[in-house]
Parts: C-alpha cells; sequence; structure tokens
C-alpha cells in the first residue's frame, strides 16, 4: 500500500481526498507562478545593477509569459500521457534548476535565458490548465468552486510573494531572489511524490459526488498530436474564438500589464518598491476572494452574464486609474476594486469550455484558450515597457488596456448560450 493511499485511508470519513488534493495543488501553484511572477521586483534592481533599460528587462518578461501560454496545451496534453504527478514534478525539477542558474546572470543572454526561457517553460508546464484537469478528474459536485480555488492560487501567486521578494531584494539582494524561489521548489518535490495521487481512482475512490466507475482513464498517444488535436476541435467553433479572443484580454489588462509593470508605475509616483509590491499583495488577497466566489457563482448563474460584468468593470477600473492621484486612498480602492476581478474571468471561462467540448477534452481546448491569454499578456508586457521608454509614462498602456476590456465584455455577450445544467448539492 502507498503512502498516498494510507494517507487516504486515514481520512476517509472524514474529508474526501480530493480536498486533500485541492489544498495540495493550491500551494504548488501559487509557488509555480510566484516564480514566473519575480521579474516584477527585478525589474528596477537589474535596471540599476547592469543598466539594462526598461523594456530590454520588459522583453524578458513577455518572452516568459509568451512561453508560459504556448507551453499550457502540451502540459494539458503531457497530464493525459505521461500522468499528473511527472508532470509536476519535471515542472518543479525544470524551475528548481533554473532559478539557481538565475542567481548567477550577468548578461541579457542569460537573462533571456533563465527569466524568459526556462521560467515559461516551467511554469507552464506546472500550471497552466491545471486547475481545469484537477477539477474535471476529482469533482462532479462542486467542480465550479474548485477551479475558482485553484484559479485564484494561481493569480495569487503572482501577487502574494511580491512583497517577500521586495524584502529580499532590498535586504539581501536582487540574487536572493533566486536562491530563495530554488529551495521553495526544492521543499514542493518530496511534498508532491508523498501526497499527491494520480487519480482518484489510485486511492480507491471516485470523483468528489460521483462513484469510483465513473474515473476518467488515461489517454494514450503522443501529446503533441493529442494537443494539436484539441486545437483542431477548437478551431472550427466560433467559440472558441470569442473565449481566446477574451481571453488574450484578461491576459492583457492583468499580469501582462499590472503584474508586470504596476510596481514600476508606483516608483514612478515616488513609491518604494517594496510598498508598491504590497499593493500587489492586496490585489492577490482581494483576487483569491473574488475568484473563489466567482467559482461559486459559476455553479448557480449564466456564464457569459458573468463574463460582461467581469471584463467591463475591470476595463472601467483600468482606465480610472492613470486619473487617481496614486496616494494609500486611491490605490488601496483600487486594490480592492480590481483584485475581486483579477482573474474571476477563469471558473465561467472554464464551465463554456466544458460545455462545448465537454469534460475530457475542455482542459486540452482550455489549454488553447489560456495560450490566448498569455499571448495577450505578453504584447502588454512589451507594449507597456516600450510605451514607457518612448513616453516617459504608462498613461497610453493603461487607456488602451481598459478599452480592450470594455470590448471583451461584448465578445462575452456572443458565446452561445447553452442550457444550463442542474447544480448538484454536496452530500
Amino acid at each position: 500500500m502507498s503512502t498516498t493511499t494510507r494517507i487516504a485511508g486515514l481520512i476517509a470519513g472524514r474529508v474526501h481526498y480530493a480536498w486533500v488534493v485541492t489544498g495540495l495543488m493550491f500551494v504548488v501553484i501559487l509557488s509555480i507562478v510566484g516564480v514566473r511572477a519575480a521579474p516584477a521586483v527585478l525589474m528596477v534592481p537589474l535596471e540599476t545593477a547592469f543598466g539594462w533599460s526598461r523594456d530590454t528587462v520588459s522583453a524578458a518578461i513577455s518572452l516568459n509569459i509568451l512561453l508560459f501560454g504556448l507551453i499550457g496545451p502540451f502540459a494539458a496534453a503531457l497530464i493525459q500521457t505521461i500522468g499528473l504527478k511527472r508532470t509536476i514534478l519535471l515542472s518543479l525539477s525544470i524551475l528548481c534548476v533554473t532559478m539557481l542558474l538565475a542567481s548567477v546572470i550577468s548578461s541579457p543572454w542569460q537573462l533571456f535565458a533563465t527569466w524568459g526561457l526556462m521560467v515559461g517553460v516551467g511554469c507552464g508546464a506546472g500550471t497552466v490548465g491545471l486547475a481545469t484537469a484537477i477539477a474535471n478528474r476529482w469533482f462532479v459536485e462542486r467542480r465550479g468552486l474548485a477551479v475558482g480555488l485553484l484559479t485564484a492560487s494561481n493569480a495569487s501567486g503572482q501577487l502574494v510573494f511580491l512583497p517577500l521578494l521586495a524584502t529580499v531584494v532590498e535586504h539581501g539582494g536582487w540574487r536572493g531572489v533566486s536562491l530563495l524561489l530554488a529551495a521553495v521548489m526544492a521543499a514542493l518535490i518530496p511534498l508532491v511524490m508523498i501526497a499527491l495521487p494520480e487519480s482518484p481512482r489510485a486511492v480507491g475512490l471516485g470523483p468528489y459526488g460521483a462513484p469510483l466507475e465513473q474515473t476518467p482513464g488515461a489517454r494514450a498517444g503522443n501529446p503533441v498530436l493529442v494537443a494539436f488535436g484539441g486545437l483542431a476541435r477548437g478551431i472550427r467553433s466560433l467559440d472558441f474564438w470569442l473565449l481566446f479572443s477574451s481571453f488574450a484580454v484578461c491576459g492583457f489588462s492583468t499580469n501582462g500589464l499590472v503584474g508586470t509593470h504596476l510596481i514600476a508605475y508606483c516608483v514612478d509616483h515616488g513609491i518604494p518598491e517594496v510598498s508598491a509590491a504590497g499593493i500587489l499583495a492586496a490585489i492577490g488577497v482581494f483576487d483569491l476572494i473574488g475568484t473563489t466566489l466567482s467559482g461559486w457563482l459559476t455553479d448557480r448563474f449564466n456564464s457569459r452574464v458573468l463574463l460582461f460584468w467581469y471584463y467591463g468593470l475591470r476595463g472601467l477600473s483600468l482606465i480610472a486609474l492613470p486619473f487617481t492621484n496614486f496616494d494609500v486612498v486611491s490605490l488601496s480602492v483600487f486594490a480592492v476594486f480590481y483584485g475581486l476581478d483579477w482573474i474571476a474571468t477563469v471558473p465561467p471561462t472554464v464551465r463554456i469550455a466544458n460545455e462545448a467540448f465537454g469534460d475530457k477534452n475542455g482542459p486540452l481546448v482550455f489549454g488553447w484558450v489560456v495560450a490566448g491569454h498569455q499571448l495577450g499578456a505578453a504584447c502588454a508586457a512589451f507594449f507597456a515597457g516600450f510605451m514607457r521608454s518612448a513616453e516617459g509614462n504608462y498613461l497610453e498602456a493603461f487607456m488602451i488596456a481598459g478599452a480592450t476590456g470594455i470590448v471583451a465584455a461584448m465578445l462575452s455577450l456572443m458565446i452561445t448560450r447553452r442550457p444550463t445544467q442542474p447544480v448538484l448539492a454536496a452530500a
């Protein structure tokens, strides 16, 4: 009997092991995405240490974000072929090695190789589409809530780590960030090996709310062909393109713009870097609340309408930010309002993908939708850095991002409306 099976046996009758998996993956995803977001606190220190321009560092971050998205569909296929646990362990191992190498960089090509290429690949292999795969594999009831929790960890991980990392930079220099993150990745590897089963069936269970017989089996085949098979199914549907386009706006208006440049934007207004990182952390805390609530709402209401409100309100908040005083009150209000909406779009988007393409193919198709998210984010990371270098401010970047949010709200209402599925209540 494996250690995982023993753990499941000890808690049997008190809590379903699906919630243990959800808690474990919450921590794993939060930590992995924290690595992806770390360059946000390194932008100014690297400029100071090496004299690199803002657009050079932004370009490396843009590559990181782009690969984070492009790897996603293939990571979803890897989960279906080599398995969930092996895919996550591969991601953690890549990132652990990468962080050690990133601690000794001294030239732009090394910046691009570590914080750009390798971080993008490692994070994409471990997080993109993972919330969907976990929710579909471990839950029948409360699936929207599970997606909301795991998605919140994805977004919050980019933000909650930042004050800690900014403090490390302030007291120990920028190299300490890489060493700390390497240690975190190394600590997670044995935890995943011990506590994460491949599927509910591996510990003698069915998904939460379903009997053992409903546990989906693994899919054999080449992961590259499986991934492109998901794309082939998606591109024939107008709903795919509407989801892809609106989710590209989601990336453009969240981690691409705010997640990458808000700290530097605050520094431009005389706000210390640690304080600016604290603002992003506050956004992450409220995102945890907002995205979890969004999962609850997605189990009960029309996903198209939810997306309309999420994108529309986000767009208005981004348009308003440059015209505030950038003082404690205005930034606090922005952190609360924008944070609740940071990535609340994911649970309804996942539900639409599952309804349109089925529980088995939904994660693959959603992986390609997330590629659109990261394509938009990569464009924002580079574009905002370019505009800051060219114009000396971020005004145009935030105005354009706000306008795209309003466009995405309109696109969301064009997605095909499907019959409402009955909501299952947990026993």
